[in-house]
């Protein structure tokens, strides 16, 4: 069979592939267990696989590279409109071989393992800090369901918290001041665990060169800096500055319709946990920035003098998007980078 490209529907065990010729007929139909698709897959050399970018694509999408072949790995949702008629994993793998083979298909760059040790740590670090969110929100409904009110900030908590278990006196009860006690303990885990992957970003930041480059721009730190090489590596999935911040969900979405064009707010699509991070980045860089005597703190000040700080905060971090790409293609210093923009 003339294979010219295998469409592979990924499950936990059990996987649907359909081969498709050079004029989209579809030749082959299987179903086999995750671990057998190697095996087929080495029975044609020099073909297109594709896949949906799913848990488990990236590692069997290094295995099948290693074999030879051109792996494409494609964002679910332009999966969709290509199933035909009833939903069914077979379907599924069709409609996967035909959309990779659409001229104008976006594709999902295949992650290293190092980026994907990367990113795992960094979801870690997210979920930790998740909890420590809610453990803060309980200990502050708990004080506050018996009178004692503590200001906002975690380290006001932390700091204040001690003294209060110990000198609440007929506020808190016995059994009361007991979990207080355990909830404590907990908080003071949870932030030595966070604290010891910030160490470790911050260790890995200092030997990695891309790393090095993008927190030499204003608002990124080891932390921003790690995240996006795990997510983009040197985005060359990215033709332009103005993608990874569309990527990103940092620009305005269209309903442009009849030659009229009509911008709505941000599109929030994308991956949510990159943008809260550049956002925290911009609003902790804008006070400095608006201050300098550049091109950049030019555009600050006037936009800050007509819109509210929130809005310029997701402009100045769109902007900051397409400064990362210009450092991770061009593979320069903020400086260069933020004048060839």
């Amino acid at each position: 069979m003339q294979i010219a490209l295998l469409g592979i529907d990924l499950g936990k065990n059990s996987c649907s592939v359909a081969g498709i010729d050079a004029s989209g007929e579809v030749l082959l139909r299987r179903r086999l267990h995750r671990n057998s698709i190697p095996k087929l897959a080495a029975r044609f050399p020099g073909c297109i696989i594709a896949m949906e970018a799913c848990c488990g694509a990236h590692h069997l999408g290094r295995v099948l590279r290693k074999q030879g072949h051109v792996v494409r790995l494609l964002s679910p949702e332009y999966v969709r409109p290509y199933v035909k008629a009833q939903k069914n994993d077979d379907r599924d793998a069709e409609a996967i071989a035909e959309a990779a083979t659409r001229p104008t298909m976006r594709f999902v760059a295949l992650k290293s393992e190092e980026q994907l040790d990367l990113q795992s740590l960094h979801r870690a670090r997210d979920r930790l800090v998740g909890e420590r969110t809610a453990l803060i929100n309980q200990l502050r409904a708990i004080l506050l369901e018996r009178g004692i009110t503590i200001p906002q900030g975690r380290q006001k908590l932390e700091s204040m918290l001690p003294q209060l278990i110990e000198t609440s006196g007929d506020l808190l009860s016995d059994r009361i001041r007991r979990l207080l006690e355990e909830m404590w303990q907990e908080l003071g885990d949870l932030t030595r665990r966070i604290t010891s992957f910030d160490d470790e970003f911050t260790a890995f930041a200092r030997n990695d060169a891309s790393c090095q480059r993008l927190e030499s721009i204003p608002g990124i730190g080891s932390l921003n800096a790690t995240a996006f090489v795990a997510a983009i590596d040197e985005a060359q999935a990215f033709a332009r500055g103005r993608d990874l911040a569309a990527w990103l969900g940092l620009v305005p979405r269209q309903m442009t319709t009849g030659g009229k064009p009509r911008l709505l707010g941000i599109s929030k699509r994308g991956n949510a946990y990159l943008r809260r991070m550049l956002i925290h980045g911009a609003r902790a860089a804008m006070p400095h920035l608006a201050r300098t005597q550049t091109a950049t703190g030019s555009w600050l000040r006037r936009l800050i003098a007509r819109a509210h700080p929130n809005v310029v905060v997701v402009a100045l971090a769109a902007k900051m998007a397409r400064i990362i790409w210009a450092v991770l293609q061009k593979r320069v210093a903020f400086e260069h980078a933020a004048a060839a923009l």
